[in-house]
């Protein structure tokens, strides 16, 4: 009986020490996978049944961007420089010069007519164009002063104004003063014209060509006005450089 009891002691702890075995066997498996699992965090490729990091893919991800921006080298940004908006073309600049230039010449003409009391080449004296009945008329002087001396002085300050030079001036008050000095020119030439119509009752071929200079060199500063406001006039060239092929 004292036997028996022993044996079944022993076969008991026997067995305990055999499911105690079992079962570190048991753990140390499953740590061992878990180790083998964990083993890809270092960027190689997870094997099948594991979970791998994703440090190791997004590690080699940008290194491979940054290899490539460096590769490229730095970005430029290409500004294109547009061309700065410019006034009035040179066409009209050369209008409005050759228009001052031809009332100036008449001025002259009209001025040294007047002092030197000769009559004006090709003018009628008779009828309704009579040139001498308005040069020497009461109306050909205004504040006591020739209205040739005014019209010569009128036009050397267009000549100056309406230079290409003038119109690419930078200043906004030229094209201002311009502006004005047409605007008191074309008032002076309806008073003219009313008073050869209406007092003297004849006209002056010289002087009518006179007023429709003013007028033509008025309605282009308004155009110009008009078109591209108080700028700088675009530069221009007697000859045009030739364009790149």
């Amino acid at each position: 009986m004292t036997a028996s009891k022993s044996s079944r002691a022993r076969n008991a702890r026997a067995a305990a020490q055999a499911g105690a075995r079992s079962g570190a066997a048991r753990n140390g498996a499953s740590g061992g996978t878990a180790v083998r699992n964990a083993s890809p965090t270092r960027g190689g490729p997870a094997k099948p049944g594991g979970s791998a990091k994703p440090g190791g893919t997004a590690t080699r991800d940008r290194a491979q961007v940054r290899n490539g921006a460096a590769a490229r080298g730095p970005r430029t940004i290409e500004v294109r420089e547009e061309p700065a908006e410019r006034g009035p073309a040179p066409w009209l600049q050369i209008a409005t010069f050759v228009l001052a230039l031809a009332g100036l010449g008449v001025s002259i003409y009209l001025t040294i007519a007047h002092f030197t009391e000769s009559a004006l080449a090709g003018c009628s004296e008779s009828g309704l164009v009579n040139c001498t009945k308005v040069t020497t008329s009461p109306q050909s002087y205004v504040f006591g002063i020739p209205v040739a001396v005014l019209g010569l002085a009128f036009f050397v300050f267009c000549v100056a104004i309406m230079s290409p030079w003038a119109w690419r001036a930078s200043r906004r008050e030229v094209h201002l003063v311009r502006i004005a000095s047409l605007v008191v020119g074309i008032g002076f030439v309806l008073y003219l014209v009313y008073a050869e119509l209406f007092t003297i009752g004849s006209i002056c071929l010289y002087c009518t060509s006179v007023h429709v200079i003013t007028f033509l060199l008025f309605v282009l500063t308004a155009f110009a006005a008009a078109a591209w406001g108080l700028k700088p006039g675009a530069p221009w060239k007697l000859v045009p450089d030739r364009q790149p092929e």
